[in-house]
């Protein structure tokens, strides 16, 4: 018997999820029945796309990679929604430059975004999900942490060490029913990919084996897979997403 994807009763926390990829995550978690908590840096924009969801849908303001804020918006939405049964930690930035350009703070910037970020909504989800002896962990990570980009070092970085963060919180909690896995995604059109160069774009499109950019869609079924029951002995890995870009 075919079994279909039934989130009810679970509560979503999705980081950088105003826009984009995070966006399509959270709208394709909500729609297999979950809760959703929208996390983004800005209140007004993470309410309005709380509102466009509607009903089981909140607006949480709040910038990862500070440990305060990210314990207060995981209590803000625990309080509202309920236990975070979900974590999907897509909150990420660019700041692009050759290595011998690149500013401490361009490093610095990227890598708190895009890992410590994670670091910090991880523990403050783990306590709860350990009490549990349940949860979900779906790290957004990108093919470029598998194989490295020009002027990406940072976000190379970044994207690599959340591939090693991913399996080894799997290592240490799956005996507490905590699943944790990684998303790769490939080129995918978002605000982030579009500001790249059309000639650049074109490259990148003739090597792709499915002739097509990624859509946020094409992401977050990835990620809803991993968050459902049907990944249920499925823990340490990482699914990319990026239609044989890197084959």
């Amino acid at each position: 018997m075919a079994r279909t994807i039934d989130l009810s009763g679970k509560t979503a926390f999705v980081t950088g999820s105003t826009r984009g990829i995070g966006r399509a995550v959270a709208g394709l978690l909500h729609q297999a029945g979950a809760r959703v908590a929208i996390v983004g840096r800005e209140a007004g924009r993470a309410e309005q796309v709380a509102a466009e969801l509607g009903e089981r849908a909140i607006g949480v303001a709040c910038q990862v990679g500070d440990a305060a804020q990210v314990d207060g918006a995981v209590a803000q939405a625990e309080q509202r929604l309920g236990p975070v049964d979900i974590l999907v930690n897509n909150a990420g930035i660019t700041r692009d430059n050759l290595l011998l350009r690149m500013s401490g703070e361009e490093w610095d910037e990227v890598l708190e975004a895009n890992l410590k970020g994670a670091f910090h909504t991880t523990k403050a989800v783990l306590k709860g999900m350990m009490k549990r002896r349940a949860g979900r962990i779906i790290n957004v990570t990108s093919i470029i942490g598998l194989t490295g980009n020009k002027g990406q070092a940072n976000y190379a970085a970044s994207k690599a060490g959340l591939i090693g963060l991913t399996k080894s919180v799997a290592k240490e909690y799956g005996s507490r029913g905590i699943l944790v896995n990684a998303v790769a995604p490939g080129f995918i059109d978002t605000d982030m990919t579009s500001a790249l160069p059309e000639e650049a774009r074109v490259a990148m499109l003739g090597g792709i084996v499915l002739g097509r950019f990624g859509q946020p869609e094409d992401v977050a079924g990835a990620v809803l897979f991993l968050a459902s029951d049907l990944a249920g002995y499925i823990t340490g890995q990482v699914l990319v997403v990026d239609g044989g870009l890197a084959v």
